[in-house]
């Protein structure tokens, strides 16, 4: 398919792989993991972010100019119903203070690899290239597949961000034409699992598996989560099956943060995240020892 779905473009990033990087975020993601820092890259379809704190108790303009009578302002607030919402945009386009946003723009791979061309020379200079993240990427198989075939044909690094959650097959096809995997695996235990991602990890696992036996290149990424997967059991778990592995050389661990809390108030959507922590620094220089002693290069971010 040469047309998909992202949601945001980040340019110079330096934590999605090797080098200054393009990293392209894809709408949709199969998991809904509470600590989700990307909440508007959970649905595959566009939806609208709302900035109440830019939004004028005196202004109606969005109110009489929406087709669908999407929003309303029952209590001086203005609230968006999404069974309503075609995300048509002509009340973005008609906020003078920039209080609505679409998150999700239809997009053509020429469109997308003319964007990510404007910084090839820090590429060049770096070692670095493409990122394709979400949500998770592998919900639009299609148009990843010709996103990286077109990123190999004039030779741009490619990294594929990815929960592993998706057929194998899927994964295969892309697998060809992506130098490196940033692998996320979160949980050991399958029931946990399934509590905190919605879904189990049995396929997960195996994937990553026989993404090794391929001889695919990959770099694991846990994300780190105070009293849900920080604890040393499952760590050690972690370790002993990725040790089995065999060919995993790096570990980057990911310390939570913050960042989606204000992005499910401009969803309007309840953040599941809301109580969460951040693991203390001597939880994480416990873990980072750990997977230190079974042979792993272990970096917080990336």
């Amino acid at each position: 398919m040469n047309k998909g779905i992202i949601f945001d473009i980040k340019r110079y990033a330096i934590h999605d792989g090797p080098g200054i990087r393009t990293t392209v975020f894809l709408k949709g993601c199969p998991l809904c993991c509470l600590w989700c820092h990307n909440p508007e890259g959970q649905e595959i379809h566009k939806e609208i972010l709302l900035r109440r704190d830019r939004c004028p108790a005196e202004c109606f303009i969005c109110l009489d100019i929406c087709p669908q009578k999407a929003l309303r302002k029952p209590n001086g607030e203005i609230q968006v119903d999404n069974s309503r919402c075609d995300c048509c945009g002509k009340c973005v386009e008609a906020c003078v203070y920039e209080a609505l946003k679409i998150a999700g723009c239809e997009v053509t791979v020429e469109e997308v690899l003319e964007e990510i061309e404007k910084d090839r020379i820090f590429f060049e200079e770096s070692g670095g290239g493409v990122t394709f993240s979400g949500g998770e990427p592998l919900m639009q198989p299609d148009f990843l597949d010709g996103l990286l075939k077109e990123c190999k044909k004039r030779k741009i690094h490619t990294v594929v961000d990815t929960s592993g959650c998706a057929s194998f097959k899927t994964i295969e096809r892309i697998a060809k034409n992506v130098d490196l995997f940033l692998y996320d695996i979160k949980i050991i235990n399958d029931r946990k699992h399934k509590h905190y991602t919605g879904v189990s990890n049995k396929d997960i696992l195996e994937n990553l598996k026989n993404l090794v036996d391929i001889g695919k290149r990959v770099v694991i990424r846990i994300p780190l989560i105070a009293g849900i997967n920080d604890d040393i059991n499952n760590i050690e778990k972690m370790a002993r099956f990725l040790k089995s592995l065999r060919k995993i050389k790096q570990i980057n661990l990911l310390p939570y943060h913050k960042g989606g809390c204000a992005k499910y108030k401009r969803l309007q959507r309840e953040d599941p995240s809301a109580d969460l922590k951040q693991s203390p620094d001597e939880q994480i220089k416990s873990i980072m020892s750990i997977l230190m002693n079974y042979g792993f290069f272990v970096k917080i971010g990336g």
